[in-house]
């Protein structure tokens, strides 16, 4: 593979881009973002590109493509980013994260195609910043009079949010109000295809647990690993329920191409339990429960039934230390 190893300065003109693209046979552009520690990320040039990085990637995705020639987005970010407005542009996206020391070593592999990326989205990257739960409320209402010295030498300032979403944040809200994601949480990609097979339970009534196994098989042409995730969907009761919720999830072993791999899981009566704080209790309503399993929230590929024949009380707590009202900030 040919590669000169410059660095392009977001501000390069067409002229030197079209001469990379000549004696270049890939283009790798990485995008860095701090983690917001100290202060809140902006929306504007943060969250979203800024206006050099979205001509910076037009220029440089328009004449490498316009000689066929391929072009790769490496994200080194702390947080989630918009994405939904730039990815066509591209013919790959790296979430690299922020790996440290050996970012490069780790990199090198992923894109040479020496390590199969198994990696899976712990957070949903939302289609825009609106589409967020919290993005209503936060980040409140501030109360200048009361700023005081933080870290980094910035100035901190006392804050009141109303949490309004609930128990419903990250895919339990999305899922839960059929908000369509840029890429759903557990989301990854693999060099490989996984086919999810022969989903067992021990039992079609709940008693003390469940067991559950599903087969994955690696029928694509390169050895990769998948991330087997279990989500449960509890029926319509007395508890506030999102439409699903992670509860195991694991990586298999490096499967060959046509080689399998059965994964065991064991679901719990903690594993069905919400808080009600009018009991004071974690309890499990009864009725029809979901067992699925998928390659992420959005990606559901086997699923079974199981039933709560009545209300479980898991674990009663004690009513103490209530928290008290915040006055005269």
């Amino acid at each position: 593979m040919k590669n000169s190893g410059y660095m392009i300065d977001p501000q390069s003109t067409t002229a030197s881009v079209d001469a990379l693209a000549d004696n270049d046979d890939v283009a790798i552009i990485t995008i860095g973002r701090n983690a917001g520690e100290g202060s809140d990320r902006p929306i504007d040039g943060d969250f979203t590109l800024k206006n050099s990085e979205r001509e910076m990637i037009k220029n440089i995705s328009t004449a490498f493509h316009a000689k066929g020639k391929k072009v790769v987005i490496v994200l080194n970010i702390g947080g989630v980013m918009e994405v939904a407005s730039w990815r066509d542009d591209v013919d790959a996206i790296l979430l690299a994260w922020q790996p440290g020391l050996e970012a490069g070593n780790a990199v090198a592999d992923i894109l040479s195609g020496k390590i199969d990326p198994s990696g899976r989205l712990a957070v949903t990257f939302p289609m825009k910043y609106s589409d967020e739960p919290s993005a209503e409320n936060f980040p409140g209402t501030t109360f200048p009079k009361q700023a005081r010295n933080a870290i980094f030498g910035s100035n901190s300032t006392n804050r009141e949010v109303d949490y309004k979403e609930g128990i419903f944040v990250g895919y339990r809200y999305f899922n839960t109000f059929d908000v369509k994601p840029a890429y759903p949480f557990g989301y990854g990609l693999s060099y490989t295809h996984f086919d999810f097979g022969n989903l067992q339970i021990s039992s079609s009534s709940f008693h003390n647990q469940i067991a559950a196994s599903v087969t994955i098989k690696n029928d694509g042409q390169s050895a990769g690993k998948e991330v087997v995730q279990l989500y449960i969907s509890a029926p319509k009761g007395k508890l506030q329920k999102p439409e699903e919720e992670l509860k195991a999830f694991a990586k298999t072993k490096l499967l060959q191409p046509g080689e399998t791999q059965t994964i065991h899981f064991t679901v719990t009566p903690a594993d069905l339990a919400s808080f009600e704080q009018d009991d004071n209790a974690w309890i499990a309503d009864k009725g029809i429960y979901t067992l699925k399993i998928g390659a992420s929230s959005a990606d559901i590929k086997q699923q079974a039934t199981f039933n709560v024949a009545s209300k479980l009380i898991v674990e009663r707590t004690h009513p103490i230390h209530y928290p008290k009202e915040i006055q005269n900030l």
